[in-house]
């Protein structure tokens, strides 16, 4: 692992190959038990209902979760089997202690698999009580390109091509900015078994 990095703008912390290639595997293998009792699902927007691209897990004290009837939210339940959602591997434990500057741990990890044509559009996580603390986000998998903006939706975006075991960091006066992927290209790596890639997102949700 590494925890050289590069401070883009206040808050905004980019560290590619933070974890090398034995790390990530013990991590996927960690994701899939995750999976193994809390499957993956196909959530839907807020009032249209729409599927969005992505399928989507959570581990923690809390799960994101988004339906048609109730919105946004966190939850300590997978929507579809009622049971709680399994804890955060120690590895995310670890790296939110090293790269968050944040005293307490995070309470959900959001687990996003993009297929090679999935793409998440431009948004801010503002869902979480406490703002105050960082989001941490673990690429695994697949490259994407990666657009980031301001707290504006309006404002300036640069974009990154993500590498399998690069870490980036939201928080302070960037904790609130736009950011999306554009795009996945398969076959960038052979993490996984099937072409795609691997979101984690590590939040704090209530103070």
């Amino acid at each position: 692992m590494t925890e050289t990095g590069h401070d883009l703008a206040p808050g905004l912390r980019y560290v590619p190959d933070h974890f090398d290639r034995a790390a990530q595997e013990a991590l996927v293998a960690a994701i899939r038990a995750v999976v193994a009792d809390a499957p993956l699902y196909v959530p839907r927007m807020p009032k249209t209902g729409k599927a969005m691209s992505v399928r989507m897990t959570n581990c923690g004290a809390l799960g994101w979760v988004t339906d048609k009837d109730n919105g946004y939210r966190y939850q300590p339940t997978h929507p579809e089997t009622g049971r709680p959602w399994p804890a955060i591997p120690q590895t995310l434990l670890g790296l939110w202690e090293a790269v968050s500057g944040f005293a307490k741990p995070p309470e959900a990890c959001l687990v996003n698999f993009y297929d090679p044509e999935a793409k998440m559009g431009l948004h801010q996580d503002r869902d979480e009580t406490d703002l105050a603390a960082p989001v941490v986000s673990v690429s695994l998998g697949d490259q994407c390109l990666f657009r980031v903006g301001g707290t504006s939706r309006s404002d300036p975006t640069r974009s990154f091509r993500l590498s399998s075991g690069d870490v980036f960091v939201f928080g302070g006066e960037s904790r609130l900015i736009f950011h999306g992927v554009d795009r996945i290209y398969p076959g960038t790596s052979t993490l996984l078994r099937n072409p795609g890639r691997i979101n984690l997102t590590l939040r704090r949700v209530n103070p």
